[in-house]
């Protein structure tokens, strides 16, 4: 017998063995989103670059966008779709309303791909160029009735257990008043507020839980093992043209990518990584042709480091897909109506190639009494301006639309709205599993529960949020919901001489004041708590 192993042995094939290896490797998921893209912007992005880009060596079909009661989806809606299967209205977070007329009558948590992928015991993380606790990676990782609850957001995140956190979004962590904020440039227009109203600094949750802290790339760059959250910025890390003038310290998406692959992977435990290209959006919602590629090549540049691992690593499925278009952005405007046919690739991106800075870091730069309009119009490019495109700049009262408006017109460019646009996206993947052909946002969480091993999401709907009233009173407890601080509701139950307790967006119960720690989050919506049984 031993000489049949033996020969068995020398005549079978290595790539059999590594084969059987192979499968019993952990396996991963990179899930990347570029906010707000739509197709002529990676066109754009590809001509500007002036060779292909690691998107295209993927592209395998198209994804619907729409959301449950518009044609047109805003980012909360499309987030929520992708990460849990359910269609939702805007702005909500994570949570799916029951309809009657069309008109909501009530809303359930749903639990994300990263929450399951969590309790089937992968390691998790999120990236971002946006605050950590906007809509799309608020999505994947809680659950609230807008997208702008940004305390409760940050909250569900911070006890949600994460083993990698890289992004903005500090000033959400910090209560009122603290000193201990990154003066870092952020988006004009952001409705972030600049405190906690519920008085909680989460910061210090974050470092009792055992992360390593970092607010620099430099400082992200020694961190070699473990938990890691990296708040870089008040708000958001500033557009990949402007960083390394105007915001040198912070990581680019690329690096932050890769960091957080290496950290994941080196743990050997298999994992689910969020990255969020965030800015293509808010560019777009300025009309600003140049923040616009810009940030499509650093979402780029962050898929090239997520496919070079992906082809390192077989057991790595791969997905990168825009969560809705912005802009209605096109190549040809009104200027090209009878010229477009003679229309070469230069007149489109030599305008571009020009700018120095985006719109809005051209615009930071300018001083009160707008002195220095030359320079602030000479980093965009837009020198030298005619007499009146210079006085259109001087009295406007957006520069930054101003700036792009007159970028766009020079470059051909043409666009329809400052908001979302409803066309399919583009759908890029690879690796095992990865779905292909034109398919619908909802359909990815059934694409990753498979090549994942698990049969469902709806099993950890139920293992993770229960109607606490519910459940409590089938046990003859006596219930209550605690407002008497309105930004830290508390649901109560008590028998007995048993009273236990479970704060909002926490990750644990009291029982007669003694802690008990469970899987989820416990989550308050319309004065109802969802909670976990164990």
């Amino acid at each position: 017998m031993k000489y049949i192993v033996l020969l068995f042995l020398l005549f079978t094939p290595l790539h059999s063995i590594h084969a059987v290896k192979s499968v019993e490797e952990p396996k991963n998921v990179i899930f990347m989103v570029m906010d707000g893209t739509n197709s002529d912007v990676l066109t754009l992005a590809r001509w500007y670059k002036g060779r292909a880009l690691a998107l295209d060596e993927i592209l395998v079909g198209g994804v619907k966008t729409y959301s449950l009661q518009s044609g047109i989806t805003d980012s909360a809606a499309a987030g929520t779709a992708m990460a849990t299967g359910h269609k939702t209205s805007v702005d909500m977070i994570g949570l799916v309303p029951k309809l009657k007329n069309n008109k909501i009558q009530s809303v359930q948590p749903a639990v994300s791909i990263l929450e399951a992928a969590k309790l089937k015991g992968l390691l998790t993380g999120i990236v971002s160029t946006s605050p950590i606790q906007h809509a799309t990676p608020a999505a994947f990782t809680s659950h609230t009735l807008s997208r702008n609850g940004y305390d409760d957001i940050a909250e569900q995140q911070v006890y949600q257990g994460l083993d990698i956190v890289l992004g903005g979004g500090k000033v959400s962590l910090l209560p009122k008043k603290n000193d201990n904020i990154l003066h870092t440039p952020s988006g004009v227009g952001s409705n972030m507020p600049f405190n906690r109203k519920d008085g909680e600094n989460l910061l210090d949750e974050i470092k009792r839980s055992g992360y390593a802290i970092v607010e620099t790339n430099s400082e992200l760059e020694k961190v070699n093992k473990g938990k890691v959250w990296g708040s870089f910025a008040d708000v958001d890390i500033a557009y990949e043209l402007d960083r390394p003038s105007l915001a040198p310290n912070q990581p680019s998406l690329a690096y932050m990518t890769k960091k957080a692959l290496n950290l994941l992977h080196n743990q050997q435990k298999g994992f689910f990584l969020f990255v969020e290209g965030s800015k293509i959006d808010w560019a777009a919602h300025k009309n600003d042709p140049v923040g616009m590629i810009s940030e499509v090549l650093s979402f780029d540049a962050a898929v090239e480091e997520a496919l070079h691992f992906a082809q390192q690593n077989p057991n790595t499925l791969l997905i990168a897909v825009a969560d809705h278009g912005n802009s209605g952005l096109t190549m040809g405007n009104q200027n090209t109506n009878k010229s477009y046919s003679k229309t070469p690739i230069n007149q489109f991106i030599d305008p571009l190639k020009k700018a120095k800075l985006t719109a809005t870091g051209a615009a930071s730069l300018l001083k009160k009494d707008r002195s220095n309009i030359d320079e602030v119009t000479s980093y965009y490019g837009l020198s030298p301006l005619s007499v009146q495109d210079m006085k259109r700049i001087e009295t406007t009262d957006n520069v930054e639309l101003e700036l792009a408006k007159q970028m766009a017109k020079r470059a051909n460019l043409g666009f329809t709205t400052l908001g979302h646009s409803g066309e399919d996206v583009f759908l890029y993947a690879y690796g095992p599993g990865k779905p292909t052909g034109l398919i619908n946002n909802t359909d990815f969480p059934s694409y990753i529960t498979k090549f994942l091993g698990i049969s469902s999401l709806n099993h950890f709907n139920q293992t993770l949020f229960m109607d606490a009233k519910v459940y409590y009173e089938k046990k003859g407890y006596k219930v209550k919901v605690d407002l008497t601080d309105r930004h830290n509701p508390l649901f109560i139950a008590e028998k007995k001489g048993q009273k236990i307790i479970y704060p909002a967006n926490k990750n644990y119960k009291l029982v007669n004041g003694k802690r008990n720690d469970l899987i989820g989050v416990n989550v308050y919506v319309n004065q109802q708590f969802w909670i976990t049984e164990k």
